[in-house]
Protein backbone atom coordinates (compact mmCIF):
# COMPACT_ATOMS: atom_id res chain seq x y z
CA UNK A 1 0.00 0.00 0.00
CA UNK A 2 2.78 2.39 0.97
CA UNK A 3 4.65 1.52 -2.24
CA UNK A 4 1.54 2.31 -4.28
CA UNK A 5 1.17 5.70 -2.58
CA UNK A 6 4.82 6.51 -3.22
CA UNK A 7 4.47 5.55 -6.91
CA UNK A 8 1.33 7.68 -7.20
CA UNK A 9 3.05 10.68 -5.67
CA UNK A 10 6.13 10.18 -7.84
CA UNK A 11 4.18 10.01 -11.06
CA UNK A 12 1.60 12.69 -10.18
CA UNK A 13 1.29 15.63 -12.60
CA UNK A 14 2.40 18.10 -9.95
CA UNK A 15 5.53 16.07 -9.20
CA UNK A 16 6.30 15.66 -12.91
CA UNK A 17 5.89 19.41 -13.41
CA UNK A 18 8.22 20.09 -10.49
CA UNK A 19 10.85 17.73 -11.92
CA UNK A 20 10.60 19.45 -15.31
CA UNK A 21 10.98 22.88 -13.66
CA UNK A 22 14.00 21.70 -11.70
CA UNK A 23 15.56 20.26 -14.86
CA UNK A 24 15.03 23.51 -16.73
CA UNK A 25 16.53 25.44 -13.83
CA UNK A 26 19.58 23.17 -13.87
CA UNK A 27 19.95 23.54 -17.64
CA UNK A 28 19.68 27.34 -17.58
CA UNK A 29 22.09 27.56 -14.63
CA UNK A 30 24.58 25.40 -16.53
CA UNK A 31 24.24 27.57 -19.61
CA UNK A 32 24.73 30.76 -17.57
CA UNK A 33 27.80 29.25 -15.91
CA UNK A 34 29.15 28.25 -19.34
CA UNK A 35 28.58 31.79 -20.60
CA UNK A 36 30.44 33.23 -17.63
CA UNK A 37 33.37 30.87 -18.18
CA UNK A 38 33.38 31.65 -21.90
CA UNK A 39 33.42 35.42 -21.29
CA UNK A 40 36.19 35.06 -18.69
CA UNK A 41 38.28 32.97 -21.10
CA UNK A 42 37.70 35.56 -23.84
CA UNK A 43 38.99 38.44 -21.72
CA UNK A 44 41.92 36.34 -20.45
CA UNK A 45 42.86 35.30 -23.98
CA UNK A 46 42.63 38.91 -25.15
CA UNK A 47 44.89 39.97 -22.25
CA UNK A 48 47.43 37.30 -23.17
CA UNK A 49 47.56 38.34 -26.82
CA UNK A 50 47.64 42.07 -26.04
CA UNK A 51 50.25 42.18 -23.27
CA UNK A 52 52.20 38.93 -23.27
CA UNK A 53 52.54 38.59 -27.04
CA UNK A 54 52.55 42.30 -27.75
CA UNK A 55 49.52 42.61 -30.03
CA UNK A 56 49.34 46.38 -29.43
CA UNK A 57 47.01 47.29 -32.28
CA UNK A 58 46.41 50.84 -31.00
CA UNK A 59 49.66 51.21 -28.98
CA UNK A 60 47.74 52.24 -25.87
CA UNK A 61 47.28 50.80 -22.38
CA UNK A 62 49.59 49.37 -19.79
CA UNK A 63 49.95 45.93 -18.26
CA UNK A 64 48.24 45.88 -14.84
CA UNK A 65 47.43 42.25 -13.96
CA UNK A 66 45.54 43.10 -10.76
CA UNK A 67 43.49 45.84 -12.43
CA UNK A 68 42.54 43.69 -15.44
CA UNK A 69 41.74 40.70 -13.24
CA UNK A 70 39.31 42.75 -11.17
CA UNK A 71 37.87 44.39 -14.27
CA UNK A 72 37.35 40.99 -15.92
CA UNK A 73 35.40 39.80 -12.87
CA UNK A 74 33.11 42.84 -13.06
CA UNK A 75 32.65 42.54 -16.82
CA UNK A 76 31.81 38.83 -16.63
CA UNK A 77 28.94 39.66 -14.25
CA UNK A 78 27.85 42.54 -16.50
CA UNK A 79 27.96 40.33 -19.60
CA UNK A 80 25.82 37.62 -18.00
CA UNK A 81 23.38 40.31 -16.84
CA UNK A 82 23.14 41.74 -20.36
CA UNK A 83 22.61 38.23 -21.72
CA UNK A 84 19.70 37.89 -19.29
CA UNK A 85 18.23 41.24 -20.39
CA UNK A 86 18.36 40.03 -24.00
CA UNK A 87 16.39 36.92 -23.09
CA UNK A 88 19.27 34.49 -23.45
CA UNK A 89 18.09 32.57 -20.39
CA UNK A 90 14.45 32.43 -21.43
CA UNK A 91 13.58 28.93 -22.74
CA UNK A 92 11.36 30.23 -25.54
CA UNK A 93 14.31 32.15 -27.03
CA UNK A 94 16.72 29.22 -26.96
CA UNK A 95 17.54 26.05 -28.86
CA UNK A 96 15.86 26.85 -32.17
CA UNK A 97 16.66 29.03 -35.18
CA UNK A 98 19.42 31.62 -35.36
CA UNK A 99 17.87 34.29 -33.12
CA UNK A 100 19.82 32.97 -30.15
CA UNK A 101 23.09 33.76 -31.93
CA UNK A 102 21.79 37.17 -33.02
CA UNK A 103 21.01 37.96 -29.37
CA UNK A 104 24.56 36.93 -28.40
CA UNK A 105 25.98 39.34 -30.99
CA UNK A 106 23.73 42.23 -29.90
CA UNK A 107 24.31 41.74 -26.18
CA UNK A 108 28.10 41.35 -26.53
CA UNK A 109 28.26 44.44 -28.73
CA UNK A 110 26.22 46.41 -26.20
CA UNK A 111 28.56 45.29 -23.40
CA UNK A 112 31.63 46.44 -25.34
CA UNK A 113 29.98 49.79 -26.20
CA UNK A 114 29.11 50.39 -22.54
CA UNK A 115 32.77 49.88 -21.61
CA UNK A 116 33.75 52.43 -24.27
CA UNK A 117 31.20 54.91 -22.90
CA UNK A 118 32.64 54.51 -19.40
CA UNK A 119 36.15 55.27 -20.66
CA UNK A 120 34.83 58.59 -22.05
CA UNK A 121 32.88 59.50 -18.91
CA UNK A 122 35.65 58.54 -16.46
CA UNK A 123 38.98 60.04 -17.63
CA UNK A 124 41.06 58.01 -15.17
CA UNK A 125 39.56 54.76 -16.43
CA UNK A 126 42.09 53.79 -19.10
CA UNK A 127 42.12 50.40 -20.79
CA UNK A 128 43.84 48.98 -23.85
CA UNK A 129 41.46 49.32 -26.75
CA UNK A 130 43.05 46.34 -28.52
CA UNK A 131 42.28 44.25 -25.42
CA UNK A 132 38.62 45.25 -25.51
CA UNK A 133 38.34 44.70 -29.25
CA UNK A 134 39.88 41.24 -29.11
CA UNK A 135 37.81 40.38 -26.04
CA UNK A 136 34.64 41.30 -27.95
CA UNK A 137 35.63 39.08 -30.88
CA UNK A 138 36.57 36.15 -28.64
CA UNK A 139 33.36 36.55 -26.65
CA UNK A 140 31.31 36.21 -29.81
CA UNK A 141 33.25 33.17 -30.98
CA UNK A 142 33.50 31.28 -27.69
CA UNK A 143 29.97 31.91 -26.39
CA UNK A 144 28.49 31.07 -29.78
CA UNK A 145 30.49 27.85 -29.89
CA UNK A 146 29.38 27.04 -26.33
CA UNK A 147 25.73 27.70 -27.16
CA UNK A 148 26.02 25.60 -30.31
CA UNK A 149 27.45 22.69 -28.28
CA UNK A 150 24.80 23.11 -25.56
CA UNK A 151 22.11 23.03 -28.22
CA UNK A 152 23.36 19.63 -29.40
CA UNK A 153 23.04 18.35 -25.82
CA UNK A 154 19.53 19.79 -25.47
CA UNK A 155 18.48 18.13 -28.72
CA UNK A 156 19.72 14.79 -27.40
CA UNK A 157 17.79 15.29 -24.16
CA UNK A 158 14.65 16.15 -26.10
CA UNK A 159 14.99 13.03 -28.23
CA UNK A 160 15.17 11.10 -24.96
CA UNK A 161 11.88 12.67 -23.84
CA UNK A 162 13.19 15.43 -21.55
CA UNK A 163 12.66 19.22 -21.73
CA UNK A 164 9.65 18.78 -24.00
CA UNK A 165 6.41 20.75 -23.93
CA UNK A 166 3.19 18.75 -23.77
CA UNK A 167 1.00 20.03 -26.59
CA UNK A 168 -2.70 19.66 -27.36
CA UNK A 169 -3.76 20.44 -30.92
CA UNK A 170 -7.15 22.13 -31.17
CA UNK A 171 -8.69 20.78 -34.36
CA UNK A 172 -8.02 17.45 -36.05
CA UNK A 173 -8.39 18.95 -39.51
CA UNK A 174 -5.83 18.56 -42.28
CA UNK A 175 -3.80 21.52 -41.02
CA UNK A 176 -3.73 20.24 -37.43
CA UNK A 177 -2.55 16.84 -38.64
CA UNK A 178 0.14 18.47 -40.81
CA UNK A 179 1.45 20.47 -37.84
CA UNK A 180 1.48 17.37 -35.63
CA UNK A 181 3.29 15.33 -38.26
CA UNK A 182 5.94 18.02 -38.57
CA UNK A 183 6.63 17.99 -34.83
CA UNK A 184 6.59 14.19 -34.61
CA UNK A 185 9.17 14.08 -37.42
CA UNK A 186 11.49 16.45 -35.50
CA UNK A 187 11.73 15.27 -31.87
CA UNK A 188 14.56 17.74 -31.25
CA UNK A 189 11.99 20.56 -31.48
CA UNK A 190 10.94 19.86 -27.90
CA UNK A 191 7.26 19.34 -28.72
CA UNK A 192 5.34 16.25 -27.60
CA UNK A 193 1.88 15.99 -29.16
CA UNK A 194 -0.36 14.32 -26.56
CA UNK A 195 -3.58 14.48 -28.56
CA UNK A 196 -6.25 16.39 -30.44
CA UNK A 197 -9.41 18.13 -29.32
CA UNK A 198 -12.14 17.85 -31.92
CA UNK A 199 -15.94 17.56 -32.18
CA UNK A 200 -16.04 15.55 -35.40
CA UNK A 201 -14.16 12.46 -34.18
CA UNK A 202 -15.00 10.20 -31.26
CA UNK A 203 -12.76 10.30 -28.17
CA UNK A 204 -10.05 7.66 -28.25
CA UNK A 205 -9.88 7.36 -32.03
CA UNK A 206 -6.30 7.72 -33.30
CA UNK A 207 -5.77 10.55 -35.76
CA UNK A 208 -2.12 9.55 -35.99
CA UNK A 209 -0.36 6.45 -34.64
CA UNK A 210 -0.28 6.80 -30.85
CA UNK A 211 -1.95 10.25 -30.88
CA UNK A 212 -5.67 10.05 -30.09
CA UNK A 213 -8.59 12.43 -29.93
CA UNK A 214 -8.78 13.39 -26.24
CA UNK A 215 -12.33 14.61 -26.36
CA UNK A 216 -14.74 17.23 -27.73
CA UNK A 217 -14.51 21.00 -27.36
CA UNK A 218 -17.01 20.95 -24.52
CA UNK A 219 -14.43 19.06 -22.39
CA UNK A 220 -11.56 21.41 -23.27
CA UNK A 221 -10.90 22.70 -19.76
CA UNK A 222 -10.97 19.22 -18.21
CA UNK A 223 -8.69 17.84 -20.96
CA UNK A 224 -6.05 20.52 -20.40
CA UNK A 225 -6.07 19.94 -16.63
CA UNK A 226 -6.17 16.14 -16.84
CA UNK A 227 -3.28 15.86 -19.29
CA UNK A 228 -1.27 18.78 -17.78
CA UNK A 229 -0.79 20.38 -21.19
CA UNK A 230 1.80 23.16 -21.47
CA UNK A 231 0.77 24.48 -24.88
CA UNK A 232 -2.34 24.59 -27.04
CA UNK A 233 -1.85 24.90 -30.80
CA UNK A 234 -5.01 26.18 -32.45
CA UNK A 235 -5.21 24.66 -35.91
CA UNK A 236 -8.90 25.38 -36.54
CA UNK A 237 -9.58 29.03 -35.72
CA UNK A 238 -13.30 28.62 -36.38
CA UNK A 239 -13.50 26.46 -33.26
CA UNK A 240 -12.38 29.36 -31.09
CA UNK A 241 -14.74 31.79 -32.77
CA UNK A 242 -17.85 29.59 -32.89
CA UNK A 243 -17.54 27.13 -30.01
CA UNK A 244 -14.77 27.74 -27.49
CA UNK A 245 -15.84 31.24 -26.49
CA UNK A 246 -19.25 29.91 -25.37
CA UNK A 247 -17.88 27.16 -23.09
CA UNK A 248 -17.57 28.07 -19.43
CA UNK A 249 -13.96 28.23 -18.25
CA UNK A 250 -12.43 27.57 -21.67
CA UNK A 251 -11.16 31.07 -22.34
CA UNK A 252 -9.78 31.33 -18.79
CA UNK A 253 -7.88 28.10 -19.43
CA UNK A 254 -6.38 29.58 -22.61
CA UNK A 255 -5.10 32.53 -20.56
CA UNK A 256 -3.37 30.18 -18.12
CA UNK A 257 -1.26 28.27 -20.65
CA UNK A 258 0.83 29.05 -23.71
CA UNK A 259 -1.33 29.45 -26.82
CA UNK A 260 0.05 29.33 -30.35
CA UNK A 261 -1.88 29.83 -33.54
CA UNK A 262 -1.38 27.76 -36.63
CA UNK A 263 -2.13 29.95 -39.67
CA UNK A 264 -5.43 29.40 -41.38
CA UNK A 265 -3.79 28.80 -44.76
CA UNK A 266 -1.44 25.92 -45.53
CA UNK A 267 0.90 28.13 -47.50
CA UNK A 268 1.38 30.42 -44.52
CA UNK A 269 3.25 27.59 -42.85
CA UNK A 270 6.09 27.90 -45.31
CA UNK A 271 5.98 31.41 -46.76
CA UNK A 272 6.30 33.29 -43.46
CA UNK A 273 4.62 36.50 -42.34
CA UNK A 274 5.43 39.93 -40.95
CA UNK A 275 3.24 42.00 -38.67
CA UNK A 276 2.67 45.47 -40.11
CA UNK A 277 0.60 48.21 -38.53
CA UNK A 278 -1.37 50.38 -40.91
CA UNK A 279 -3.92 52.91 -39.70
CA UNK A 280 -3.46 51.54 -36.15
CA UNK A 281 -4.60 48.13 -37.41
CA UNK A 282 -2.09 45.24 -37.11
CA UNK A 283 -2.07 43.18 -40.29
CA UNK A 284 -0.21 40.05 -41.34
CA UNK A 285 1.80 40.59 -44.53
CA UNK A 286 2.98 37.57 -46.50
CA UNK A 287 6.62 37.32 -47.58
CA UNK A 288 6.90 36.50 -51.26
CA UNK A 289 9.75 34.13 -50.41
CA UNK A 290 10.43 32.20 -47.22
CA UNK A 291 14.09 33.19 -46.90
CA UNK A 292 14.45 36.97 -46.52
CA UNK A 293 16.73 39.63 -45.06
CA UNK A 294 20.18 38.66 -43.71
CA UNK A 295 19.38 34.96 -44.24
CA UNK A 296 18.89 35.56 -47.96
CA UNK A 297 22.12 37.58 -48.23
CA UNK A 298 24.12 34.98 -46.31
CA UNK A 299 22.65 32.13 -48.34
CA UNK A 300 23.41 33.94 -51.63
CA UNK A 301 27.04 34.51 -50.58
CA UNK A 302 27.51 30.87 -49.58
CA UNK A 303 25.91 29.73 -52.85
CA UNK A 304 27.95 31.90 -55.20
CA UNK A 305 31.29 31.50 -53.43
CA UNK A 306 30.78 27.76 -52.91
CA UNK A 307 29.72 27.19 -56.52
CA UNK A 308 32.65 29.20 -57.90
CA UNK A 309 35.18 27.35 -55.74
CA UNK A 310 33.54 24.04 -56.67
CA UNK A 311 33.77 24.75 -60.40
CA UNK A 312 37.45 25.68 -60.14
CA UNK A 313 38.41 22.68 -57.99
CA UNK A 314 36.34 20.17 -59.97
CA UNK A 315 37.26 21.41 -63.46
CA UNK A 316 39.73 18.51 -64.10
CA UNK A 317 37.02 16.02 -63.08
CA UNK A 318 34.51 17.73 -65.38
CA UNK A 319 36.91 17.42 -68.30
CA UNK A 320 37.55 13.72 -67.64
CA UNK A 321 33.82 12.93 -67.30
CA UNK A 322 33.03 14.85 -70.50
CA UNK A 323 35.60 12.83 -72.43
CA UNK A 324 34.24 9.52 -71.08
CA UNK A 325 30.65 10.39 -71.99
CA UNK A 326 31.58 11.50 -75.51
CA UNK A 327 33.78 8.46 -76.04
CA UNK A 328 30.99 6.00 -75.17
CA UNK A 329 28.50 7.03 -77.88
CA UNK A 330 29.78 10.30 -79.39
CA UNK A 331 26.67 12.06 -78.06
CA UNK A 332 26.25 15.40 -76.28
CA UNK A 333 27.89 15.67 -72.87
CA UNK A 334 25.36 17.95 -71.14
CA UNK A 335 21.66 17.20 -70.75
CA UNK A 336 19.27 20.09 -70.14
CA UNK A 337 16.32 19.27 -67.89
CA UNK A 338 13.50 21.81 -67.87
CA UNK A 339 12.52 22.37 -64.22
CA UNK A 340 10.59 24.89 -62.15
CA UNK A 341 12.27 27.61 -60.12
CA UNK A 342 11.11 30.32 -57.75
CA UNK A 343 8.12 32.39 -58.78
CA UNK A 344 6.89 29.58 -61.06
CA UNK A 345 9.63 30.42 -63.58
CA UNK A 346 11.19 27.52 -65.48
CA UNK A 347 14.86 27.10 -66.41
CA UNK A 348 17.24 24.48 -67.81
CA UNK A 349 19.06 22.54 -65.11
CA UNK A 350 22.38 21.19 -66.40
CA UNK A 351 23.39 17.56 -65.88
CA UNK A 352 25.96 15.21 -67.33
CA UNK A 353 24.08 12.99 -69.76
CA UNK A 354 23.64 9.52 -68.25
CA UNK A 355 21.12 7.97 -70.68
CA UNK A 356 21.41 6.47 -74.14
CA UNK A 357 20.66 8.60 -77.16
CA UNK A 358 17.64 6.42 -77.98
CA UNK A 359 16.19 6.53 -74.43
CA UNK A 360 12.94 8.12 -75.64
CA UNK A 361 12.38 5.26 -78.07
CA UNK A 362 13.00 2.70 -75.35
CA UNK A 363 10.63 4.48 -72.99
CA UNK A 364 7.75 4.47 -75.48
CA UNK A 365 8.06 0.76 -76.24
CA UNK A 366 5.74 -1.80 -74.64
CA UNK A 367 8.71 -3.65 -73.17
CA UNK A 368 9.50 -0.73 -70.89
CA UNK A 369 5.96 0.47 -70.14
CA UNK A 370 6.45 -0.46 -66.49
CA UNK A 371 9.48 1.80 -66.42
CA UNK A 372 7.37 4.60 -67.87
CA UNK A 373 4.73 4.17 -65.16
CA UNK A 374 7.10 3.94 -62.19
CA UNK A 375 9.26 6.83 -63.35
CA UNK A 376 12.54 5.41 -62.09
CA UNK A 377 13.90 1.90 -61.63
CA UNK A 378 17.10 0.65 -60.05
CA UNK A 379 17.91 -1.29 -63.22
CA UNK A 380 16.94 1.32 -65.79
CA UNK A 381 18.06 -0.01 -69.21
CA UNK A 382 18.23 3.50 -70.62
CA UNK A 383 21.25 4.40 -68.48
CA UNK A 384 24.70 4.07 -70.04
CA UNK A 385 27.61 2.36 -68.33
CA UNK A 386 29.36 5.60 -67.48
CA UNK A 387 25.98 7.09 -66.60
CA UNK A 388 25.35 4.44 -63.96
CA UNK A 389 28.67 5.27 -62.31
CA UNK A 390 27.98 9.01 -62.47
CA UNK A 391 24.60 8.56 -60.78
CA UNK A 392 25.91 6.26 -58.09
CA UNK A 393 28.72 8.69 -57.31
CA UNK A 394 26.33 11.70 -57.56
CA UNK A 395 28.58 13.32 -60.14
CA UNK A 396 25.91 13.71 -62.83
CA UNK A 397 24.33 16.79 -61.19
CA UNK A 398 27.57 18.69 -60.49
CA UNK A 399 27.16 20.88 -63.62
CA UNK A 400 24.29 22.51 -61.73
CA UNK A 401 26.98 24.57 -60.03
CA UNK A 402 26.61 26.74 -63.14
CA UNK A 403 22.88 27.13 -62.38
CA UNK A 404 23.86 28.27 -58.89
CA UNK A 405 26.19 30.90 -60.35
CA UNK A 406 23.27 32.10 -62.51
CA UNK A 407 21.08 32.41 -59.39
CA UNK A 408 18.62 29.76 -60.57
CA UNK A 409 19.52 27.19 -57.91
CA UNK A 410 21.08 26.99 -54.46
CA UNK A 411 23.66 24.68 -52.93
CA UNK A 412 20.99 23.54 -50.45
CA UNK A 413 17.26 23.50 -51.07
CA UNK A 414 14.26 21.39 -52.08
CA UNK A 415 14.57 18.78 -54.83
CA UNK A 416 14.04 20.36 -58.23
CA UNK A 417 10.77 19.49 -59.95
CA UNK A 418 9.46 19.47 -63.49
CA UNK A 419 6.13 21.06 -64.29
CA UNK A 420 4.59 17.60 -64.61
CA UNK A 421 5.93 16.49 -61.21
CA UNK A 422 4.27 19.44 -59.47
CA UNK A 423 0.90 17.70 -59.89
CA UNK A 424 2.00 15.17 -57.24
CA UNK A 425 2.37 17.91 -54.62
CA UNK A 426 -1.16 19.32 -54.63
CA UNK A 427 -1.67 22.27 -52.32
CA UNK A 428 2.06 22.41 -51.50
CA UNK A 429 3.09 23.50 -55.01
CA UNK A 430 3.28 27.19 -54.17
CA UNK A 431 5.34 26.57 -51.03
CA UNK A 432 7.88 24.42 -52.86
CA UNK A 433 8.36 27.16 -55.45
CA UNK A 434 9.03 29.82 -52.80
CA UNK A 435 12.67 28.63 -52.41
CA UNK A 436 15.29 27.93 -55.08
CA UNK A 437 15.83 24.20 -55.68
CA UNK A 438 19.06 22.82 -54.29
CA UNK A 439 21.98 20.76 -55.50
CA UNK A 440 21.61 18.93 -52.19
CA UNK A 441 19.09 18.95 -49.37
CA UNK A 442 17.41 16.92 -46.66
CA UNK A 443 16.29 14.45 -49.35
CA UNK A 444 19.95 13.90 -50.31
CA UNK A 445 20.98 12.88 -46.80
CA UNK A 446 17.79 10.90 -46.10
CA UNK A 447 17.64 8.30 -48.86
CA UNK A 448 17.42 10.13 -52.21
CA UNK A 449 15.73 7.91 -54.79
CA UNK A 450 14.50 5.49 -52.13
CA UNK A 451 12.05 8.15 -50.99
CA UNK A 452 8.48 8.39 -52.25
CA UNK A 453 6.71 11.62 -53.12
CA UNK A 454 5.12 11.85 -49.66
CA UNK A 455 8.49 11.67 -47.92
CA UNK A 456 10.00 14.14 -50.37
CA UNK A 457 7.23 16.64 -49.65
CA UNK A 458 7.69 16.22 -45.90
CA UNK A 459 11.46 16.75 -46.08
CA UNK A 460 11.25 19.68 -48.48
CA UNK A 461 8.64 21.46 -46.35
CA UNK A 462 10.64 20.70 -43.23
CA UNK A 463 13.64 22.43 -44.80
CA UNK A 464 11.60 25.43 -46.00
CA UNK A 465 9.99 25.98 -42.61
CA UNK A 466 13.19 25.59 -40.59
CA UNK A 467 15.77 27.15 -42.88
CA UNK A 468 18.87 28.71 -41.36
CA UNK A 469 22.48 29.14 -42.41
CA UNK A 470 23.38 26.52 -39.78
CA UNK A 471 20.96 24.04 -41.32
CA UNK A 472 22.52 24.63 -44.75
CA UNK A 473 26.02 24.02 -43.38
CA UNK A 474 24.82 20.90 -41.55
CA UNK A 475 23.27 19.48 -44.74
CA UNK A 476 26.41 20.21 -46.75
CA UNK A 477 28.45 18.45 -44.04
CA UNK A 478 26.13 15.41 -44.04
CA UNK A 479 26.01 15.25 -47.86
CA UNK A 480 29.63 14.12 -48.13
CA UNK A 481 29.25 10.77 -46.28
CA UNK A 482 25.84 10.22 -47.92
CA UNK A 483 27.39 10.56 -51.38
CA UNK A 484 30.33 8.32 -50.48
CA UNK A 485 27.98 5.63 -49.16
CA UNK A 486 25.82 5.89 -52.27
CA UNK A 487 22.56 5.36 -50.37
CA UNK A 488 19.53 5.65 -52.64
CA UNK A 489 21.62 6.62 -55.68
CA UNK A 490 20.48 4.99 -58.90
Amino acid sequence: MRSHIIDTITTSPAHAETRASNLWAAVLTTIAFGDAVGVAISFALAYTLRFWLGWDIFREGYIHPTFYTALTGVLVCCWVGIFALYGLYTPHNLFGGTQEYVRIFNSSTLGALLVVVVTFLVPNFVIARAWLLMAWVFTLLITTLWRFSARRLIYAMRRAGHLSERVVVLGANAEGIAVAQQFCATPSSGITIIGFVDDNLSPGSEVMPGIPVLGPISSFQAIIQQHTADVVIIADTSIVRDRLSTIYGAMETLHQIDVRLSPGLFDLLTIGVQVREQGSVPLLALNKTRITGPHAVGKAMIDRVGALVGLIVLSPLFLAVALLIWREDRGPVIYRRRVMGTGNRSFDAFKFRTMRLDSDVLLSSDQYRELHESGKLKADPRITRIGRFLRHASIDELPQLVNIIFGQMSLVGPRMLTKEELTHFGRWQHSLLSVRPGLTGLWQISGRSNLGYEDRVRLDLQYIRNHSIWLDLYIIYRTIPAVIAGRGAY
